[in-house]
């Protein structure tokens, strides 16, 4: 880059969607930070994800994107805030046409970008990935746009970060489980297992009586507790689980105290288990143990939305070949059970 030294890099990325998206954008982060360790690494977020880019250690500062419906003064003072920063790079893992001429209009010199749609053209750095036919993980599309810029600005090339990319002190997550098992009186011999049935209409997932079955054959030689979480909005959900597993040891953990300290509960569990949705990612990024279930959709497979964590840490399942791609009725649930009692809870 001309004229411009790694002490003086600004660099903007963007990853403004859901939050199983954004938990897929911490490697990028970490690719980036570690190639350029002096830069200033700046996320642009919603609001809803900010606790989650607060918690990643590469990143320096955040703006927050009031979203596609926020009123035109908003806009306004969104790209006011983007344009005063002088950045000299913005890197899009996601990109809109709203977020495509919102870069151009702030004037960032280089704006790298997947060339996809017209919205390219505001680009004028792209990289063509295909992201549709699902031939990776997400988070590898996203790692991609990272390696890409660095290559093209002669950069050197760090090694790949390994999970895990979120992490706490462990001093308090200790805190944490031990108040979370006085709290519900839990044996501390016990495993807990974490099960989110809710999916935040993001993609299909299993049925509470699938997941109840699927509790009720699930093999330890520990005591198992089921915790039954539930996001805004997924309570009812929960509440029908639990209702379903009554007569097993089972916890209600409603978060409703923002994504850090869900997230901090999610680190002592022992198995995380729900659809694809965000607080799995969370799980994955923790490198905690998941057990997912997903579709066939193209762009909703188990390869697309695989979790960060390491591959002895993660199932997948999903429909049968000869089922329709999104039937989740067809899996087999006393299957996946035992494989997740072999897996993760026979030691």
């Amino acid at each position: 880059m001309a004229n411009v030294t790694k002490t003086a890099i600004k660099i903007l990325v963007v990853r403004n969607d859901k939050l199983g998206d954004f938990m897929l954008a911490y490697p990028s982060f970490a690719l980036l930070k570690q190639a350029l360790p002096h830069a200033h690494i700046y996320a642009l977020v919603p609001s809803y994800t900010r606790e989650m880019a607060d918690a990643c250690p590469w990143i320096d500062k955040i703006i927050i994107d009031p979203g596609a419906k926020a009123p035109a003064n908003e806009q306004k003072q969104l790209l006011k805030a983007v344009r005063e920063q002088n950045f000299s790079v913005a890197i899009a893992l996601f990109s809109t046409p709203r977020i495509g001429l919102m870069l151009f209009r702030a004037r960032i010199p280089q704006r790298v970008a997947p060339a996809t749609k017209l919205v390219q053209f505001l680009y004028n750095s792209r990289l063509s990935q295909r992201r549709s036919r699902s031939e990776k993980p997400e988070y590898q599309y996203n790692s991609d746009l990272i390696l890409f810029y660095l290559r093209n600005n002669d950069f050197n090339l760090p090694p790949l970060p390994q999970p895990p990319f979120l992490y706490f002190d462990a001093s308090q997550i200790k805190q944490h489980k031990t108040f979370f098992y006085r709290q519900h009186k839990i044996p501390p011999s016990s495993k807990v297992i974490f099960i989110h049935p809710g999916s935040g209409g993001s993609a299909n997932t299993l049925s509470a009586e699938q997941f109840s079955e699927l509790a009720k054959h699930l093999n330890s030689v520990q005591p198992l507790v089921f915790v039954i979480t539930a996001g805004p909005n997924e309570l009812e959900h929960a509440q029908s689980l639990c209702t379903l597993l009554s007569g097993l040891p089972t916890v209600l953990y409603h978060s409703t105290s923002g994504l850090r300290a869900f997230a901090e509960h999610i680190a002592f569990a022992d198995v995380f288990i729900s659809g694809s949705t965000g607080p799995l990612h969370i799980a994955g990024a923790l490198n905690v143990p998941t057990a997912a279930f997903y579709t066939r959709r193209r762009s909703a497979t188990a390869l697309r939305w695989q979790t960060l964590n390491s591959s002895d840490k993660r199932l997948a399942f999903y429909p049968p070949l000869d089922a329709e791609e999104c039937d989740m009725s067809r899996i087999d649930i006393v299957s996946a059970a035992t494989e997740i009692s072999s897996k993760f809870l026979s030691g």
